[in-house]
């Protein structure tokens, strides 16, 4: 079963069929050849159970929220807002990439629009001023993975749906690791830049009146981050409310600044929809093909066999770090979680790990997947952007910053607390 879920998977996936199609074939696969019922006809009542659920409903709000800012132009005034604080930096705008692609994961809940967002407003200064176009490009894919770490994240969202666990305790596990990546970007940067300064550019100090003026620029997405993740510690309103609260916050803040139209909002909605139903095809898709694997009983021979290897709980761990690192070469991020989750989960839990710490562990490999060939997503995003040089300079400049990811993996299984002291202390 598993030898062909493996090539089932990877044959489908490259004669290009959408991700969801492809998890519903391979579960009508698993019904038609190992199963003894007919699970089929329970697809209808699991397609309508898996959709019809409220916390589902904060994922397009998020999406809406994050087009809605997009489409406003506010995104470039955030990056020439940071570009006047980090530029002093060796590697000078490189920084700006990682801090706008940390304030917007703040706000758009998604890696691939994050990393496209800063890609289109960043790429025609690299050539204007003469960066090193693989340290420059690779910074921006890098940082677009922290849209699914820091919260409001979509794929945490996810994650708290499909292993029960709360989304607010979860957003709260993100925030430390996502900041603590983020400057783990940064340093990276400055240190290949100090060694190599012809890769970061010019260095540009601004004047001290410009920075403070610079701020006024960063006030609203500040706001509207404390709006969304405010009233949900507060107690005011569960994460699809503030969902829909960080909508309303953000089209006052279009209309504000003179972002708003009839046209931009048909354009913002559009796109939502076309990722929304993207998501919930692989949400649903999952949901069937882990059905058929549990009734198959697939999890079961899975607990068998790694309970018989006799493995301690960190050697445990490292074989589960190990296989997500593998299949995130060859299998796009959202449909890793929603296929492993069933599985994995509870293996881990029976280890003795904390379910809220392993979904932070979790995103930060499947954030290794965005920037991972041969399917990393924000490797394609950001060559999109660029309209010039090869694929394999995005990929090259993403490497360091691979590097401070598996320094954030071994952290957190070395030091659990970095997710889980401010869920603990909040609680």
């Amino acid at each position: 079963m598993i030898g062909y879920l493996t090539l089932g998977l990877l044959g489908l996936l490259s004669l290009s069929i959408p991700v969801g199609i492809v998890l519903f074939l391979l579960g009508f696969g698993i019904d038609a050849f190992f199963s003894p019922f007919p699970l089929t006809r329970g697809l209808g009542n699991l397609v309508w159970s898996t959709s019809n659920n409220a916390t589902l409903i904060a994922i397009p709000f998020f999406v809406l929220l994050g087009e809605i800012l997009v489409r406003s132009g506010l995104a470039t005034r955030t990056y020439a807002a940071l570009d006047r604080w980090v530029s002093w930096l060796p590697g000078g705008l490189v920084h700006a990439n990682i801090a706008t692609s940390t304030m917007f994961s703040a706000t758009s809940g998604s890696s691939v629009a994050t990393a496209a967002t800063v890609a289109t407003v960043a790429m025609p200064q690299a050539e204007k001023l003469g960066y090193d176009p693989k340290l420059f490009s690779g910074a921006i894919a890098a940082g677009g993975t922290l849209g699914i770490m820091i919260p409001p994240s979509i794929n945490l969202i996810v994650y708290g749906f499909l292993t029960q666990t709360s989304i607010p305790r979860l957003f709260l596990a993100g925030l430390l690791p996502g900041i603590a990546l983020a400057l783990g970007f940064v340093l990276v940067t400055a240190l290949i830049c100090a060694i190599r300064p012809s890769l970061g550019g010019q260095r540009r100090v601004f004047t001290l009146s410009e920075m403070i003026r610079a701020l006024a620029e960063l006030i609203p997405i500040i706001l509207l981050f404390t709006m969304i993740i405010g009233t949900i510690y507060k107690g005011w309103a569960t994460p699809t409310e503030a969902a829909a609260v960080g909508v309303a916050g953000a089209l006052v803040i279009a209309a504000i600044f003179g972002g708003i139209s009839f046209s931009m909002l048909g354009e913002a909605i559009l796109g939502t929809v076309k990722i929304t139903s993207m998501i919930m095809l692989v949400v649903i898709g999952a949901s069937f093909l882990n059905f058929t694997l549990a009734s198959a009983g697939i999890g079961r021979e899975l607990q068998d066999f790694l309970g018989g290897l006799g493995l301690s709980p960190l050697a445990f761990m490292m074989v589960i770090v190990v296989i997500y690192i593998v299949l995130g070469f060859f299998i796009e991020t959202l449909s890793l979680m929603v296929v492993t989750i069933p599985i994995i989960v509870p293996l881990v839990i029976e280890q003795g790990y904390d379910p809220i710490w392993f979904g932070i562990l979790m995103i930060v490999l499947i954030e290794m997947a965005l920037i991972t060939p041969p399917v990393g997503l924000n490797l394609y995003v950001v060559q999109g952007a660029r309209k010039s040089g090869t694929m394999s300079e995005v990929m090259l400049g993403t490497l360091p910053y691979i590097a401070a990811m598996l320094a954030m993996v071994v952290a957190l299984i070395a030091f659990p607390q970095i997710a889980l002291y401010l869920p603990d202390a909040l609680q």
